[in-house]
């Protein structure tokens, strides 16, 4: 997986003829740049507020988790259109057009609580979100990075994206808190109202190439089944712990129509002329080593959004609004992992091993801080920098993973299928399937040391205490659960940095390169033996 490093291409001059004439033009970035933040301030359902939506309607958690999970699906299923639309309409008709779809998807999720309905109205809120946003970052790139230096452009949209994530929810959670859940989709409301006034005031409409790009050829038949697969997936991971798995025999048929979509998709993606997903994109270097290394990096991340909530919510009992303002601490980390990545690819265009070490180091010196702080007694304080660690390990490991894809995947049209896989992984599949892992495993261990130390609480031991002794009891072995799970991940995210650190040193690297794959050893190791047999 040795990666080329970009080449610095010529800088280009940086113009946004979208603006009208009037507009200062140090301030036109600028404003899209507002803009591009409004919109990733939105969502189908915003993850602070779902406590509040749980107690207020008859939304279960798995339910408020799978419509979060339809619209990163809409989000990740919409990268390999970015382009086509970008050079089909302008800049006016995608943003107002995004705008709108986000607005009228919120007024939805305000007013309704079927599933049937506000599972697409997510999905569609999904692909708005990823479609004004890119419109956005593709007009203000050249102005991050004249040379177009995507060593520089991805860490610093990671800036905005991990912002946006983390202060979405923590004023979801505060506007929860001080009025209503529905006042997050107001406030939403009124953002995209504000995008669309810029657009028809301060803009007109541009598109980047005169002769119009259409539509037709798209093979959207296989884009909507692969949507279609992606939601049925998540279903079955989100619910998987709550229906026993495949003791259901609703998740059994499901997974058995999962796996006729797939090999129909497979065979779509095979036959059609051209396809949604190419898959030459498997033939690029080092594209399934990126998509390993992500699978475990959001494996290892997932602990955030299960294990932590497990031990904010039931062990120290916080409310939602204390919850996300102590993750707030997590940015600094942001920053720090985003100035680490820039400085490593960007200024000095550094190997991406060692970068790769430090992110899980990161996580490593996360869930050691974790595994060592899980007490009650311990004042909340003190994960301030445990959650910075996590940030950082985020920030870089996102930045660099994606940064490694554009390296292996050169061509535009497919880079852009690539980063449909990768967000697949990244955004979507790896943190549904850390979900239904860690949740298994939490309620195995719990289980077992439920049973190991309860035994030795009887009615002659309680004194009359029975209750709050098993109330202490269950409290206890919460955080001694949560310490094993932890401690798994110490040792996952420990071996994979010890990995890249091994893979830094050039002659370890080479060595492993001139190792053959098993087919290439066993056929030499079988015509071996025959030789040796026909001169006997």
């Amino acid at each position: 997986m040795d990666l080329p490093l970009s080449s610095s291409s010529k800088a280009m001059p940086f113009t946004m003829p979208m603006f009208r004439s009037f507009v200062p033009r140090l301030l036109q970035p600028w404003i899209y740049l507002v803009q591009v933040l409004c919109i990733q301030f939105s969502g189908g359902v915003y993850l602070g507020a779902l406590e509040a939506v749980r107690g207020t309607t008859n939304l279960q958690l798995e339910d408020l988790l799978m419509l979060l999970y339809a619209g990163l699906a809409g989000m990740a299923v919409w990268f390999p259109m970015l382009f086509r639309m970008k050079f089909r309409f302008t800049n006016q008709q995608l943003l107002v057009g995004s705008a709108i779809v986000i607005a009228l998807c919120n007024l939805i999720t305000m007013h309704t609580t079927e599933m049937t309905i506000l599972l697409p109205v997510c999905f569609l809120s999904g692909i708005a979100k990823i479609q004004g946003t890119f419109e956005c970052m593709s007009n203000i790139q050249l102005w991050m990075t004249p040379k177009r230096d995507f060593g520089v452009f991805f860490p610093i949209l990671h800036i905005i994206l991990l912002t946006a994530i983390t202060g979405s929810a923590w004023l979801a959670a505060v506007v929860a808190f001080h009025w209503s859940w529905q006042m997050m989709h107001v406030l939403t409301i009124g953002t995209m109202s504000v995008v669309v006034l810029v657009q028809l005031l301060l803009c007109r409409p541009w598109c980047p190439i005169p002769q119009r790009m259409p539509l037709r050829g798209i093979d959207i038949q296989t884009g909507l089944l692969i949507s279609l697969l992606m939601l049925m997936v998540s279903a079955i991971l989100v619910y998987g712990d709550r229906l026993m798995w495949l003791v259901s025999p609703h998740l059994r048929w499901l997974l058995a129509a999962s796996l006729i979509l797939l090999a129909l998709i497979l065979y779509r993606l095979k036959t059609a002329e051209k396809p949604y997903i190419s898959l030459d994109i498997f033939k690029y270097k080092n594209v399934f080593a990126i998509l390993f290394v992500t699978v475990v990096a959001e494996m290892l991340l997932g602990a955030e959004h299960t294990l932590e909530e497990i031990y904010w919510s039931e062990v120290r009992g916080l409310e939602e609004h204390t919850k996300t303002a102590l993750c707030l601490w997590s940015l600094p980390g942001v920053y720090v992992g985003v100035l680490i990545t820039l400085y490593w690819l960007g200024h000095k265009r550094w190997k991406v091993w060692k970068l790769f070490a430090i992110g899980f180091g990161s996580i490593m010196v996360y869930s050691l801080g974790m595994y060592f702080l899980l007490d009650v007694n311990v004042p909340i304080e003190q994960y301030r920098l445990v959650l910075a660690f996590r940030g950082c390990a985020y920030a870089i490991l996102a930045a660099s993973l994606m940064w490694s894809l554009h390296e292996s995947v050169h061509e535009l049209e497919h880079f852009f299928m690539a980063l449909f896989i990768f967000n697949v992984i990244h955004m979507y599949l790896a943190g549904a399937s850390g979900y239904g892992l860690y949740t298994s495993l939490f309620k195995h261990f719990m289980a077992d040391n439920m049973s190991r130390y309860g035994a030795y609480i009887t009615l002659t031991t309680a004194g009359g205490q029975l209750s709050e002794l098993t109330s202490r009891l269950s409290l206890s072995v919460m955080s001694v659960t949560l310490k094993q799970i932890f401690g798994q991940v110490v040792w996952v995210s420990m071996l994979m940095t010890s990995a890249f650190l091994l893979l830094d040193i050039p002659r370890v690297r080479t060595g492993i390169e001139k190792i053959p794959y098993w087919s290439v050893y066993g056929i030499k190791m079988l015509t071996r033996r025959k030789v040796v047999k026909f001169s006997t």
